[in-house]
């Protein structure tokens, strides 16, 4: 307060002396704000002409931290251009330091965490990274970044402080038990490999849905009706799941036709068959490879006999399509070549007992 007052006093007795750096201050920044709207620009227009995400990377990472940068160059430069009484500057440098430390770890985590999304999901062979990978990723960077900073270049003891954050740490875990356990859930879920963003997935209680992301408290579906589905990643981890991604996004259907019993088995057989195959090249998501098989499955039942047409398609999402499309080919074709298809029959044997 003291020392607030000292300077207004200063600025009382003499304006020009506070003026004077005020001006450079400003004029400082708004040019390292040109700048920067420059640099932006001329990123953005490099990045769409050679379809490169670096520029959209490096304009997401420094976008923060340059707005520090130019702070702490137009106080820099605004103080050394100054009658300012040294007395009055003596914390400056401290908050300029500090300023500095914090925008940089910042920078270098953000960068560290960008380039995983940006780059992680485009490596042959690897799935679309989620918000908990990156949130790793960054924490990881930031907490490396920081400490080599306050140990090197400040020469900072950390030893009282890592022992502060170890005592205060186990107060934390115990307040945020629920917390830390869909984190650890969230951490199993993504390096177990079991699910991935865009995969589709079944839960046992109905659930069902694309994954849309893992984050540190929940993972998310997409379900077929557009809605989002949120699951606690500890409930998650403990469920029992189908996820139609795995091994592999191929799986197959099987459709039943159900014949007259006088039919001819082995003709039904062979027309379903053909049908099957001519629509793996026309019905979307139908597969020729492996080709399409018909079984006798049920085969002979209450009032019809049974086939199990089983077919191969691209993916879970394919199945509503193909089933629909491939029940109408397969009933159109039995209906031309005059095989019946009856309606359910009951026979009803009514005894009648003689009176006494």
């Amino acid at each position: 307060m003291a020392l607030l007052k000292q300077m207004v006093a200063l600025a009382l007795t003499d304006p020009l002396v506070i003026l004077a750096p005020l001006a450079i201050f400003g004029l400082i920044v708004v040019a390292a704000l040109l700048v920067r709207k420059l640099l932006f620009d001329a990123l953005n227009g490099w990045a769409e002409k050679t379809d490169s995400h670096l520029g959209v990377l490096l304009t997401e990472t420094v976008r923060g931290p340059m707005l520090a940068w130019a702070v702490i160059l137009a106080a820099h430069l605004a103080v050394e251009n100054s009658s300012i009484p040294p007395k009055y500057l003596k914390h400056l440098p401290a908050v300029l330091q500090a300023i500095g430390v914090w925008s940089l770890t910042l920078a270098l985590s953000r960068l560290a965490g960008n380039a995983v999304r940006v780059y992680g999901g485009a490596v042959a062979g690897v799935r679309a990274v989620t918000s908990l990978t990156q949130k790793v990723v960054q924490v990881g960077v930031f907490s490396v970044v920081l400490v080599w900073l306050l140990k090197v270049v400040f020469d900072i003891n950390l030893t009282p402080i890592l022992t502060t954050l170890g005592v205060g740490g186990i107060a934390v875990a115990l307040a945020l038990q629920d917390t830390l356990s869909n984190l650890f859930a969230g951490f199993y879920v993504s390096v177990s490999g079991l699910v991935h963003v865009g995969d589709y997935i079944k839960l046992g209680s109905g659930e069902e849905g694309y994954v849309a992301d893992i984050t540190w408290r929940c993972t998310t579906m997409r379900t077929m009706g557009n809605n989002l589905v949120v699951i606690p990643n500890n409930k998650l981890g403990q469920t029992i799941f189908t996820n139609f991604h795995l091994p592999e996004s191929r799986m197959g259907i099987s459709i039943f036709m159900n014949v007259a019993m006088d039919s001819d088995i082995d003709r039904v057989e062979v027309i379903l068959l053909e049908e099957a195959v001519a629509a793996a090249g026309i019905v979307p998501g139908v597969l020729a490879d492996p080709v399409p098989n018909v079984r006798f499955q049920p085969g002979p039942g209450d009032w019809s006999l049974g086939f199990q047409v089983n077919v191969q398609i691209a993916g879970y999402a394919d199945h509503f399509l193909a089933q629909s499309e491939l029940r109408k080919r397969l009933f159109k074709r039995l209906m031309r070549e005059g095989v019946i298809m009856p309606y359910p029959t009951r026979t009803v044997i009514l005894e009648q007992t003689p009176r006494p």
